[in-house]
């Protein structure tokens, strides 16, 4: 593999982690009643997972460059 798929695989990791986290924060605030808060932090995981995905197609056509599939 090369090292441009593998570094796209490793931030694709990463923006899921922080996904995660936003979403952990937001249902944390949502039980609190901090609607607005939440929402923040939802809108925060879902760019993450945009940014995640963006990393991950970058890596399958690094692979398919490297190796014809």
């Amino acid at each position: 593999m090369s090292k441009k798929a593998v570094e796209h695989h490793h931030k694709a990791a990463e923006h899921h982690e922080h996904a995660a986290r936003h979403h952990k924060e937001a249902a944390k605030h949502h039980e609190a009643g901090k609607h607005e808060t939440a929402a923040h932090h939802a809108h925060l995981a879902r760019g993450h997972h945009e940014h995640a995905t963006h990393h991950a197609a970058e890596a399958a056509k690094a692979h398919i460059e490297d190796h014809g599939h």
